[in-house]
């Protein structure tokens, strides 16, 4: 901006506005003047796009008109809002001098910044969604990765080992912005997110990350953390903490600690897999038919974001799955009683983080006592549940009587929502605002007095007594009585049809009545910060108490939905394999009008590779995804949609299913196929779950086999992981002579004349054939295209057998085969109309139809 070399040329207000602009260049500065909050020049020209508000001018200053835009102070949250799911950031600069005592322009300065990862007000945040800040660092040896949820205080680091464990976490955590310094190698990984900030260096050294995270924690160091030698992660860390205190301007204490993501703890699940599996994303990128959204019937918000961090880190503690698994069964028939009183509980833990930054709203506390009044009863309604998780949950809820009480005794039943309206603290917890307030509500009594007298005195039925909020109080008199006005009447106002006067006892009544107000809402204020400074010494124990109430809706959810949807506790075994009996698809058979067909699934380190054949649309992806789906909800705790299953130790899951062409950026269907099956032969080990379905088809059909049959060999004999592996290459159901450890299964289709029913049961043994043109008419292909098919079909055929130029058995054509052509006869009689024939014409087709057979 060109205006700001000289700033002596402009006029004093200007002149502040660019001294708080040179500090925060690359963000919008909202400017506090009266009830507007202004823009100038280059932040109102994007503002007014941003935000669609009227781009409008000001007067000159250093002899150029000002461009500027502004919306009404009490509609900021909304356009705040707006600028923050664009990923972008805003200053806010109030006034925090006194216009009665200024010289020039009111002192002003910048009380927050407002930025897609640090906001903590309800009107900005998705309620049922986490709100992750993230930084990322990388040097030579590997990455770090910090995330914080400012709203509950969350703050987790991690150390991926390599290019593809980063993308798996920045799609895993998905944050609303992401810290990166200004030599990040790795833009790849970054470009094209939402809310990306570019650091200097030094933000992310060592040493100022210790310095950081130290104070912050009030340790000497971070031992006690288990995160002494993550240095990586300390680097991303501390840059991440230095952003988080300079935007809030404020203390952080109910951020207390940091917790390191290890690798060995968790299911590993890549990028790839959480997409295919569409675990709360749908593969269109909606949220509906996702694991999520059949899954999450939770009462809180605060359960809900839980519910979904459980389904993107399954965990591999069994002492803790167990201890789940006990709590669900223990709850399975209480759920009904239990929600609805945990329904009541609110967002405690995003309220608590808005107490703890004291932006906490007066409506924030009534939930808040809210939320403490059902305590009791919850606590009442798990007295008896039998189990030591239930309990050790009950104790950690707490129950904050005597916050309770405080809360009823201060805060009104319904606040407003600001407190500077006044009306917060409630009548009777205070004397001296009792007092105050006396005070001010006498003024109508005293004014409707002192009408009635002065109408009586002066036998003038027009008088009135009123009060203006620029000329204070008055006595009106209609323009034509005013001349019965007395003496002591002095002129205020005058109107079109009446004159307005003061009298010295009216006067004096003013002013007592405004400085009671004015002292009321100053004492209000202050009563309410000290409200917080009672409750925040109980911030610890309530954010665990939040935590507790969060894994009771969750756990509380999943017995509900276990019992309604008919799931059972699956068996979490130390022997590897996967043994699951009338297993079905969480997502599908809600989805289905028809019943879901359930099936079986077998696996073990003498049957670690399954083959799986059958016809298209017959429901391969569908049994290969409900496999992982099982897997992933047994390994949250949670009870899972089959009749039985036992479940060996798992390290990471794999999918490898039907890629989209990633052309954005310049990756063809196959390359993003290879790319995918590259990282699972790289990564998988014999504890993993790999699904691999159609792989190959992108290239020539030899190229595609030979590829298919190496990658399969591969899993079974080097890799021995245990996989389900669906393919339309007939020559691989030879692949369990040539090898221990592999088997066939496929999927049954019956087909009667040209129609086809798929069975969608599995079985054992490879498919008969592929019925591919089949699956073509059913779509609608054209008939004479399906005939032309299928009279190749017999040529490669014939060609095939007789040529011994190809290695392939002659089943590679069964990719085509289907049943017989169709006799001339019956398409005859298909294209016939009855209904037109003369008796004559009807004999005349039946000799024709004969000759034709």
């Amino acid at each position: 901006m060109s205006t700001t070399e000289n700033l002596d040329t402009h006029t004093p207000m200007m002149q502040q506005y660019l001294r708080l602009k040179a500090e925060h260049r690359d963000i919008l500065l909202f400017y506090r003047m009266g009830d507007f909050y202004e823009l100038f020049y280059d932040d109102a020209k994007r503002a007014s796009q941003l935000l669609d508000i009227s781009l409008t001018k000001r007067g000159a200053s250093a002899g150029e008109p000002i461009p500027m835009a502004g919306v009404p102070h009490h509609a900021i949250e909304n356009y705040l809002a707006k600028l923050v799911n664009l990923g972008e950031s805003a200053a806010i600069c109030e006034q925090i001098g006194d216009p009665a005592t200024s010289k020039g322009p009111v002192e002003r300065k910048v009380v927050r910044i407002v930025t897609p990862g640090t906001i903590s007000d309800e009107a900005l945040l998705q309620e049922r969604q986490d709100n992750l800040l993230a930084a990322i660092w990388q040097d030579g040896k590997g990455f770090g990765y910090a995330t914080l949820d400012i709203s509950s205080g969350r703050f987790r680091l991690s150390e991926p080992e390599d290019i593809e464990t980063m993308a798996a976490e920045l799609q895993r955590t998905n944050p609303a912005e992401l810290l990166y310094a200004e030599d990040f190698a790795e833009t790849r990984l970054i470009e094209g997110r939402r809310g990306l900030r570019r650091r200097p260096l030094w933000e992310f050294e060592i040493s100022t990350a210790r310095q950081q995270m130290n104070m912050q924690f009030g340790t000497r160091d971070l031992t006690g953390f288990g995160v002494e030698n993550a240095h990586h992660a300390l680097c991303a860390a501390g840059c991440l903490l230095q952003y988080v205190k300079d935007t809030q301007r404020t203390s952080l204490p109910h951020i207390r600690s940091v917790t390191m993501d290890r690798q060995q703890d968790s299911i590993i699940m890549d990028a790839a897999t959480r997409r295919n599996l569409e675990i709360t994303q749908n593969l269109s990128g909606g949220f509906e038919n996702t694991l999520a959204s059949v899954l999450d019937c939770t009462v809180t918000p605060m359960g809900s974001r839980m519910l979904k961090r459980w389904l993107h880190m399954p965990i591999r503690n069994v002492d803790i799955l167990q201890k789940r698994q006990q709590t669900i069964a223990a709850l399975q028939d209480r759920s009904a009683e239990i929600q609805p009183v945990l329904r009541q509980v609110g967002d405690l833990e995003r309220i608590l983080a808005r107490l703890a930054l004291r932006t906490a709203r007066p409506r924030d506390l009534a939930r808040m006592r809210h939320a403490f009044q059902q305590l009791p009863e919850l606590r009442e309604l798990l007295a008896d549940v039998p189990t030591d998780y239930v309990q050790t949950l009950r104790e950690n809820m707490g129950e904050f009587t005597e916050l309770r009480e405080l809360l009823e005794r201060a805060v009104v039943e319904s606040p407003p929502v600001l407190v500077r309206d006044g009306g917060v603290i409630a009548p009777g917890y205070h004397e001296e605002l009792d007092e105050w307030r006396a005070l001010a509500d006498g003024a109508t009594d005293y004014l409707d007095k002192l009408e009635i007298r002065e109408r009586e005195k002066l036998g003038l039925d027009t008088l009135k007594v009123g009060f203006n909020g620029v000329h204070g109080y008055y006595i009106q008199i209609s323009r034509s009585q005013s001349h019965h006005a007395p003496i002591h009447y002095v002129r205020r106002q005058t109107l079109k049809n009446a004159e307005r006067y003061i009298i010295p006892e009216l006067k004096e009544y003013e002013d007592k009545v405004l400085t009671s107000k004015g002292k009321a809402l100053a004492l209000e204020k202050q009563l309410y910060d000290q409200l917080f400074d009672a409750l925040l010494p109980h911030l610890e124990a309530l954010q665990q108490s939040a935590t507790a109430l969060a894994e009771l809706d969750v756990l509380v959810n999943l017995a509900e939905r276990a019992y309604s949807l008919n799931y059972t506790c699956p068996q979490l075994s130390d022997k590897p394999g996967i043994k699951v009996i009338g297993g079905r698809h969480p997502v599908v058979e809600q989805v289905l009008s028809e019943p879901f067909i359930a099936n079986p699934l077998s696996l073990a380190p003498q049957r670690r590779m399954l083959i799986i054949t059958g016809p298209n649309m017959g429901g391969k992806s569908t049994y290969m995804r409900q496999s992982a789906l099982i897997v992933l909800l047994a390994y949250i705790g949670s009870f899972v949609p089959a009749q039985q299953a036992e479940i060996g130790p798992i390290d990471r899951i794999f999918t490898r299913v039907g890629a989209a062409d990633d052309l954005a950026s310049g990756r063809s269907t196959f390359m993003v196929e290879m790319t995918e099956t590259a990282n699972i032969l790289h990564n998988a080990t014999e504890h993993s779950l790999v699904l691999m379905d159609e792989i190959g088809r992108g290239t020539s059909t030899y190229d595609g086999l030979s590829l298919a049959w190496a990658c399969a060999e591969s899993l079974a004999n080097r890799i021995k992981a245990m996989t389900l592996f669906a393919t339309h290459y007939f020559e691989l159901t030879t692949l369990p002579e040539k090898m221990e450890g592999v088997a066939n299964v496929h999927l049954d289709a019956i087909e009667h004349g040209d129609t086809i029913a798929f069975m969608h049961s599995v079985q054992d043994g490879a498919a008969s054939k592929s019925y591919g043109l089949a699956v073509a008419a059913l779509a609608g292909v054209p008939k004479e295209v399906i005939k032309r098919a299928r009279q190749k079909l017999r040529e490669l055929e014939t060609l095939s057998n007789n040529t011994a130029a190809t290695q392939v058995d002659g089943t590679q054509m069964s990719l085509l085969s289907v049943a017989e052509e169709t006799s001339p006869a019956v398409e005859a009689l298909e294209a016939l109309d009855p209904d037109s024939l003369s008796p004559r014409q009807a004999l005349e087709w039946i000799y024709r139809l004969k000759s034709l057979v």
